[in-house]
């Protein structure tokens, strides 16, 4: 078994509101969860308009398949352009017996 987790900050330069932006984060992750089914929260951050921290965990079998999770995270994430720009992405990969 191999877990994986990853910590991400955003900017969000046209998110004027608290309500704009949980807009923009609660589709980016219900999108990565819907998609990857993995544990995802946003974590830091909660009280700034333009700016948010996620963090990601995921377990799976081999490293190569999570490899490729936290790779299909990463484009998604990316892809959400202009609304959102990765701005710290920190992958971790643990492994236990």
């Amino acid at each position: 078994m191999v877990v994986g987790i990853s910590i991400f900050e955003l900017h969000l330069p046209e998110c004027r509101s608290l309500k704009g932006k949980r807009k923009v984060i609660k589709g980016m992750i219900d999108r990565i969860h819907h998609r990857f089914r993995v544990s995802i929260a946003e974590t830091g951050f909660h009280d700034l308009h333009q700016r948010s921290e996620i963090a990601v965990a995921v377990v799976s079998q081999s490293e190569s398949e999570l490899q490729r999770i936290l790779d299909g995270i990463r484009g998604i994430v990316d892809a959400a352009a202009p609304e959102a720009f990765l701005t710290r992405w920190e992958p971790q990969i643990l492994e236990a017996e």
